[in-house]
This record gives structure tokens, sequence and C-alpha cells, in this order.
């Protein structure tokens, strides 16, 4: 037997007819996708049953003819790496963030960008440099949430076209020079002591007004003051001490007074 003749033998093309069918058949997820090149060009899967046309589920395409590039629709977690940021009030520090995103069109993201989570990771870091440099350093600590939402926006606007979603932007750390967390930390500092004195000399206002309305009404009660007296008495005399004094108003003496005058 001549080799043609083994080549052409019933099971040699049984089996070669049974390698092509299974190097056709493709499984995909159901988070994945599948985009088809057949000679070059965009084309739907052969048989996908159950499918949208290029998955999920069984992929039969035509080995030798078709490429089949996979792509999955989960989120995907990036790290943003630390960027050198100077801000617009001339403090340089370093930011890193981590953005959330997934594929929501695979063909869009094969055919227009060569490969989308390098380039979704270069747009991420130049639109950091880019938002942060244009805000104060008060904003970068104090409106976090403001700027996150800032850089989703612009992002999501930028990476649309290739069919990438952007749900969330997260600025995670800002590494700031020793010399300004110092001064950050003395600006702490006063303010917290301002705000001591403060509260102290609302407290001294708040006990001279009440001293005041106090004696206002002692004024137009004398015998508060007769009270009071015996409550003071009292008070002293609980402590135990050698030397008790006894208060006695001064309209008591006013008569011994005066008569030393006409005396004198």
């Amino acid at each position: 037997m001549s080799l043609l003749e083994l080549f052409l033998s019933p099971a040699v093309v049984i089996i070669i007819l049974v390698f092509l069918v299974a190097s056709g058949v493709k499984v995909l997820r159901e988070y994945e996708r599948a985009v088809i090149f057949r000679l070059g060009r965009v084309a739907k899967a052969i048989w996908n049953p159950g499918g949208t046309g290029n998955g999920p589920g069984i992929v039969l395409i035509i080995p030798g003819i078709d490429k089949m590039v996979k792509v999955g629709l989960r989120t995907v977690t990036m790290d943003v790496p630390a960027q050198d940021v100077i801000t617009r009030d001339n403090v340089s520090v370093k930011v890193n963030a981590i953005i959330y995103f997934r594929v929501i069109d695979a063909q869009r993201a094969i055919l227009q960008v060569e490969d989308f989570l390098y380039a979704t990771q270069q747009i991420a870091q130049t639109t950091l440099r880019s938002v942060l440099g244009q805000g104060q350093l008060d904003d970068l600590l104090a409106k976090r949430e403001e700027i996150n939402a800032n850089l989703q926006r612009i992002i999501d606007q930028q990476t649309e076209p290739w069919g990438i979603k952007v749900t969330a932007v997260e600025v995670k750390n800002v590494d700031l020079p020793q010399e300004m967390v110092r001064a950050i930390a003395k600006q702490a500092e006063a303010e917290r002591e301002r705000r001591s004195k403060v509260i102290h000399a609302e407290g001294e206002y708040q006990a001279a007004q009440k001293l005041a309305d106090a004696a206002e009404i002692i004024s137009r009660q004398p015998a508060t003051l007769q009270l009071r007296y015996l409550q003071t008495l009292a008070n002293i005399s609980s402590e135990r001490n050698s030397i008790t004094i006894f208060p006695i108003p001064i309209d008591l003496l006013t008569p011994f007074l005066k008569r030393g005058d006409k005396d004198s």
C-alpha cells in the first residue's frame, strides 16, 4: 500500500475530520464573548446554540480560516501606579488610585484599540495628574468624593469609544512631603487651641451673664439675699472650720455709721 493510499484510507480521513471538528469547537463561559475574524474580517460563529452569535456556550468556527479572540465581560480592578502631582498651590504629592471598569462591547474593545487594558491604564494615569493638578491640596484632602466622581466621569468619556464602561475611580493614598506633614500638624494643633480658647471664652461669657441675671433677681427680691447668707453659713459649718464668718447685711450697720459721722 502506497503512502497516498494510506493517507486516503477511510480511517485516516475520519480521524482528520474528527480532529478538524474538535479544533473548531470552542466553549465560552457565561462572562466571555468572542470576536471572530474570518479571513481578516469580523464574522459570526457558524454555530452557537443558545447563545447570541459569539457566546456564551459552544461556539463552532472553521479551523484554519477563523481566528477567535476571547474578551471577558467581568469588572476589572486595576491599580493605577503612584503619580507625581503638583497641585495648584505648588505642593508636590504622590497619588495613586484604583479604577473599576468592564467591557460592554467586545467587538469595539478589540477593533478600536490595540490593548484596551494598557490603554485604560494610561488614560487613568494622565487624567489623574491632570485633574489633581487643577485643585489645591486642601481640596485633595477634603473633597475626595467629588474628585473621585470627576475622575470617573472624565475617564469614562475617553474610554467609551472603546466599548469600556468605567464604573468607579477611587483615590487611595496621598503621600505628602515631611515638611508639609509637619505644617499640617501645626495647623491642626493651632486650630484645636483656637477652638479651646473660644469655648473657654464662651463659657466665661455665659457664666457672667448668669451672674448678672442672678444679681438682677436678688436686687428685686432682697429676701433671696438673706437665704443666700444662710446657705453660705451652712456650707461653712459643714467643713468643720475653726473660724466661722457670719455675714451681716450692710443695712444693719448703716445707723451706726451715720451716728459716727454726726459725732465727728
